[in-house]
């Protein structure tokens, strides 16, 4: 167990980080998910800049790599043209 005051509170820090960052990323997964289950173009395109965002947002706060989010966000473009 941690000895230092520091020590203390960079657990705390550390597990509440993790809770936040969990929390994002799973409703990035969520929101990406149900992206990829639309079939009509128009709603594709309706969601895209919001989906788009998000992962932004992600990859802003290096909560997911930025390499990461360029592929989703180009997957998601291919996918948007090809409906």
């Amino acid at each position: 167990m941690a000895n230092h005051l520091s020590a203390i509170k960079r657990i705390r820090q550390t597990k509440t980080r993790k809770q936040s960052n969990k929390y994002h990323v799973k409703t990035a997964r969520n929101v990406v998910k149900d992206f990829r289950a639309l079939k009509v173009k128009p709603a594709a395109q309706e969601q895209l800049p919001g989906v788009i965002s998000k992962i932004d947002k992600l990859a802003k706060t290096k909560r997911i790599h930025k390499n990461k989010a360029s592929n989703l966000k180009s997957k998601m473009m291919k996918k948007v043209n090809s409906l």
